[in-house]
């Protein structure tokens, strides 16, 4: 079988090169705000809109001839902000994302470039790149397989990562054939039907006060000096440091889980309108759900396994999984725990949930 996988590395490029990378940025930073501005700006005069040959057009005819610098850059990687561009307004008019907005300088940064006539190979423990050169790298990954792009990005701490998008041959690992159903949380990130509860590590809480010394130490700061500048880095870092710490605790989870199973239910929560409420929203964005459920579906995916998503409106908590009746008082999420009056069961409330949402799961596969 054949899939699109992405490797990541960690780069260290020589001055030179991170002026190349500086000069790609901004290049295609301005060419997407440019085409933004001038589709923007067409739509509200006539109501008409540039498709993506047009703009391309326009960039090779016009604005390159304009702006000679822009030749100094990778070509493809101008082209491929304009690819970036059209994908936002298709996106926006599915109804998929928003309006496209401009970019910003001070935020991460990054282009992409496609492998052609295999201009971008890894070479030892480097990365070549059109016009770049060889990059070194830290070369913890191989793969067997087809490059088809690369992507260069620069953190707002000014780390510098490669990203090849490779087609490669696999084969499905085998998994240990469990079926557990997932009840996610806020104290427990997640509650199995199997009475585990697995601690939420809440990252941000335990680096927050750190964060925001570091950002008062910021605002004290002169803007446009050199020490703003590095204690702009500092906090970039740290916060960093807590994504970093927050994605291993993922991929260890999430590995465990599909390592062991072959079903997996979870619910299916709109995490965008529970961020609508502001007294959790901060605990909710820590916990990050959804990219824990994203790890999870394409791990299980390479172990043959699947992941069923059982509707929000299941009322998983207020039902026994016993004997199925639902018990309306415990809608009041203060109730951890209660004892069903038409059989007796006595439930944990978080456990409970998570075996309702492996029965509804296993139900939703059978049908």
């Amino acid at each position: 079988m054949e899939r699109i996988r992405g490797y990541k590395y960690r780069a260290y490029p020589n001055k030179e090169q991170r002026e190349f990378f500086a000069k790609t940025f901004g290049s295609c930073r301005f060419v997407y705000n440019h085409y933004l501005a001038k589709r923007k700006a067409k739509w509200e005069e006539c109501h008409d809109t540039m498709s993506y040959n047009d703009t391309a057009k326009d960039l090779a005819n016009n604005l390159k001839k304009e702006h000679a610098w822009l030749k100094e850059t990778d070509s493809t990687a101008l082209q491929q902000s304009l690819r970036h561009l059209d994908n936002a307004y298709n996106n926006f008019f599915a109804g998929t994302g928003g309006y496209p907005k401009f970019k910003r300088k001070r935020t991460d940064q990054s282009y992409r470039t496609t492998n052609t006539n295999n201009n971008i190979r890894i070479e030892d423990n480097a990365i070549r790149l059109p016009k770049a050169g060889k990059v070194k790298i830290v070369n913890t990954r191989s793969f067997e397989g087809r490059i088809i792009s690369a992507t260069v990005s620069r953190t707002s701490s000014g780390r510098y990562y490669i990203s090849l998008q490779v087609e490669e041959e696999y084969e499905i690992l085998p998994n240990k054939g469990g079926e557990i159903g997932l009840d996610a949380g806020l104290t427990a990130l997640y509650t199995d039907s199997e009475n585990n509860k697995i601690e939420n590590p809440r990252t941000l809480s335990k680096h927050e006060k750190r964060i925001r010394r570091l950002q008062r130490e910021l605002s004290r700061k002169k803007k446009g000096s050199k020490n703003r500048e590095k204690a702009r880095i500092r906090l970039a870092r740290e916060h960093e440091k807590v994504a970093n710490i927050r994605n291993d605790f993922q991929h260890k989870m999430t590995y465990r889980l599909a390592n062991d199973n072959q079903v997996v239910c979870i619910e299916d929560l709109n995490v965008k309108e529970m961020m609508g409420n502001h007294r959790l929203a901060r605990s909710i964005s820590d916990a990050s759900w959804s990219e824990f459920f994203r790890k999870l579906e394409y791990k299980m995916g390479d172990r043959g396994g699947i992941l069923i998503k059982v509707p929000g409106t299941y009322p998983s908590s207020q039902r026994c999984s016993c004997c199925g009746r639902q018990e309306r008082k415990v809608r009041d999420l203060s109730i951890r725990s209660w004892t069903c009056p038409e059989c007796g069961a006595k439930h944990d409330r978080d456990v409970n949930a998570a075996v309702n949402i492996l029965i509804k799961g296993l139900e939703m596969l059978a049908s």
